[in-house]
């Protein structure tokens, strides 16, 4: 049986999708910026999880329903 997403959950999938990508565009624009290598290895490690958690949400709203 398949479930649709209700529309208050698509509407956190937006919300939680605008949060990581404002997120990644930080870690992004802020390892250019840093002169310690520890922490540009901590943004980029945030900003290859971010990457993969948007693919996630893209992926629930593009199909929009459960499996």
């Amino acid at each position: 049986m398949t479930k649709y997403l209700a529309l208050h959950e698509t509407l956190d999938l937006h919300e939680l999708l605008t949060f990581k990508n404002l997120c990644l565009t930080k870690a992004t624009t802020m390892s250019a910026l840093a002169q310690d290598e520890e922490l540009k290895n901590l943004l980029a490690n945030d900003a290859a999880s971010g990457t993969r958690h948007i693919e996630q949400l893209q992926i629930f709203l593009t199909n929009r329903r459960e499996h």
